[in-house]
């Protein structure tokens, strides 16, 4: 068996040591642009694989940057396709190109996948897992890809450049003092990898690029692992830092006495995030944040009336469209089961921007070590991290958002900027809960024992039937 030789620089001994001798089954490997980390965890990979066969899994933040990177990536330095000088073609039962799947003789497999596409992973649970860009990734990918990792005792390694303090920053700062997790950072003060030369070559390209100040923060994002600041590109980084220096993430408790009022983005599949909010005396009470694990309405709609959220909720139009293959909407779907929706008005996403920010300002966070708090973490994260997309070809940032992750979670806080004040904020108690949603609907037409399909195919008819 002909195997690429792979030298381990002298400052990746350590993570990779710790990696391939299983010293501890959570990493996290914070470093510099241009420091190996993808080439140090493909090759302890497949030394992993082919000492202890199992499922092993290279998740980036998007599925068609594995493909790019490493699946169709060639060395610059020996011309040859990156996942074969890994894997040589000696080790390999089979590929599969369409899933990025590679079996081994010795029955281990391996699997370039993308953390926007986390749910789409199926089968047997992995021995490992390594996510790559970790600081650009969708967070839900690990809270998804957990359960699984401790079924099977195996293992699951981070690495990444920082992205300004977002999730990634946060798993560092806790792995930093828990003797079960192995944590690094190494700046290119640290590690020497690059001359002078390139670096002062890099830094003149960051500011060609970008203007003095924002390429030398670039440059230090990229070179000197700086989490400070926000992450370049982001709307409003600027403003969730001022507003957690400000002491406005901390344990903010429900008023029973105020209307819990849920702002919700329609996208597809499960990218559906829902804020949930009480405006209290002209300030913003952030006490809640759902992002559902399916794409069943009805299931949503039940999750918040069990947590006792009866405000109005606030919709984008497009709730008003057709459902495929059906003759009724999401409005009609929503009405049924008594909840409340409102529209948003559609306007620029430049002013939903702006409405976004303002609304930060007067915005206090749940921030707390209790299952409220880490769904608002999670919504935390995507507003730290929706950033405008950049044009490489024009060599600037463009006026629309980035269409990862973090996306529909910023477009919700847009809709919510443009909603907010509009809220009931006089004091109201919830309403007391009953054992069906399809109870007491208009005129007596729907039974509680009806299911969602039968209310609203009603609701539909009785509509046509006053026209």
């Amino acid at each position: 068996m002909t195997i690429h030789q792979f030298r381990v620089r002298w400052y990746q001994r350590q993570f990779h040591e710790a990696l391939v001798n299983r010293t501890h089954d959570r990493l996290i490997a914070i470093w510099h642009r241009r420091a190996g980390k993808d080439e140090i965890v493909l090759n302890a990979m497949r030394e992993l694989a082919w000492k202890d066969p199992g499922t092993y899994w290279h998740c980036f933040p998007e599925q068609k940057q594995a493909r790019k990177a490493i699946w169709n990536g060639v060395n610059g330095h020996t011309g040859k396709r990156r996942i074969l000088e890994a894997f040589p073609p000696s080790m390999i039962q089979r590929m599969q190109d369409d899933d990025m799947f590679i079996e081994l003789k010795n029955g281990a497999t391996f699997q370039l996948i993308g953390s926007d596409r986390y749910d789409s992973t199926v089968g047997s649970g992995p021995k490992g897992i390594a996510y790559s860009e970790w600081a650009l990734s969708n967070p839900s990918a690990w809270a998804y890809h957990s359960p699984m990792i401790r079924e099977s005792g195996g293992f699951a390694a981070f690495i990444t450049t920082p992205r300004g303090d977002n999730h990634a920053k946060t798993m560092f700062d806790r792995a930093s003092t828990n003797p079960k997790w192995f944590s690094q950072l190494l700046s290119i003060d640290q590690t020497g990898a690059l001359t002078a030369e390139d670096l002062a070559e890099a830094l003149q390209e960051y500011q060609d690029l970008h203007g003095q100040e924002l390429g030398l923060s670039f440059y230090e994002q990229e070179y000197e692992c700086s989490f400070a600041g926000a992450m370049v590109g982001s709307y409003w980084g600027g403003e969730m830092a001022r507003a957690e220096r400000a002491g406005r993430m901390l344990p903010v408790a429900i008023d029973p006495n105020y209307p819990v009022h849920t702002i919700w983005d329609l996208g597809k599949a499960i990218n559906n995030p829902l804020w949930c909010i009480q405006v209290i005396n002209g300030r913003i009470n952030v006490v809640d944040f759902y992002r559902p694990d399916t794409d069943d309405l009805e299931e949503w709609c039940r999750w918040l009336d069990q947590q006792g959220y009866h405000g109005d909720d606030y919709v984008p139009d497009d709730v008003l469209d057709p459902i495929w293959g059906a003759k009724h909407t999401r409005w009609d779907m929503l009405k049924a089961m008594k909840r409340k929706p409102k529209l948003v008005k559609r306007i620029a996403v430049a002013e939903g921007i702006h409405a976004g920010r303002n609304a930060i300002k007067v915005a206090y966070f749940h921030r707390a070590d209790d299952e409220r708090g880490e769904r608002v973490q999670l919504g935390i994260n995507g507003l730290k991290s929706y950033r405008r997309e950049w044009d490489d070809e024009r060599k600037t940032f463009l006026d629309n958002p980035y269409k990862d992750w973090a996306e529909h979670i910023g477009s919700a806080w847009r809709y919510l900027g443009l909603a907010w004040r509009e809220a009931i904020t006089y004091k109201q108690k919830p309403p007391a809960k009953t054992e069906s949603v399809y109870q007491a609907l208009p005129n007596g037409t729907i039974a509680s024992n009806m299911s969602v399909k039968e209310a609203v195919d009603a609701m539909v008819k009785r509509r046509r039937a006053s026209r």
